[in-house]
């Protein structure tokens, strides 16, 4: 049964992505993977700081970023409890394997000069919280077992949701993903539907109506920017 394992990667936008590599390195040790143009979009860098071997914080650099405003409560929340516009990254949380992994990161992170508080002890997971570079609102967390679904959802939030007996009972226990014996074609574009605006509607709905295998051909680069021989 096919399942998801994890996150490839969390892509943020920045408008000094030299600063972010800098403190993702010195302040959290992780390692440069990968820095080059962007596939696709022009006048864009793509860079990636490993978290684990399948797992990193990517940073996206255009020309027009450095002119867009950062604003609390809008853009960025400033803080794992703020508000900012729906769909935007509120906070981003990464995990070590112990306690123990917790504070050495703790101190670690003091240790480069930068503020942070914790741990917390939310039950679930214990936490440490502090802010990167353009106000980035950023958390390291520690689980000692799996989140125990039995315990920790709780019925007033889910009445508070909107959120029905038989649609809890789907929530917790969702359709296995299984592989169709047939390409699923794209269903018929509609616009009230979640799509990708920042792509021209005309554009767009002329990509899903292309073939996965012609999108696949004429839209891919695969190539790295450097050729490693050995």
């Amino acid at each position: 049964m096919t399942e998801h394992n994890g996150i490839h990667h969390l892509a943020v936008a920045t408008a000094d992505i030299k600063t972010q590599i800098e403190f993702f390195n010195d302040v959290l040790g992780c390692e440069l993977v990968a820095l080059y143009w962007m596939h696709g979009v022009e006048g864009a860098w793509h860079g990636f700081m490993k978290l684990s071997d399948t797992c990193s914080i990517a940073f996206v650099q255009t020309p027009d970023i450095p002119r867009i405003d950062r604003t609390l409560g809008v853009t960025h929340a400033g803080s794992a409890g703020g508000p900012s516009a729906g769909g935007t990254m509120q906070h981003v949380a990464f995990n070590v394997d112990s306690l123990d992994d917790l504070l050495a990161m703790r101190d670690r992170i003091r240790s480069r000069g930068i503020t942070v508080f914790g741990p917390l002890d939310h039950g679930m997971c214990h936490s440490i919280y502090f802010a990167g570079p353009e106000d980035l609102s950023l958390e390291v967390a520690t689980s000692e077992q799996p989140i125990d679904g039995r315990a920790w959802i709780d019925p007033e939030v889910v009445g508070l949701a909107g959120i029905s007996a038989d649609e809890l009972e789907r929530y917790r226990n969702p359709d296995p993903i299984v592989t169709a014996d047939d390409p699923v074609p794209n269903p018929a574009f509609d616009p009230e539907r979640q799509w990708p605006r920042g792509i021209p509607q005309k554009m767009y709905e002329g990509l899903i109506a292309m073939p996965d295998d012609v999108v696949t051909a004429t839209m891919s680069e695969s190539t790295p920017p450097v050729l490693v021989t050995d």
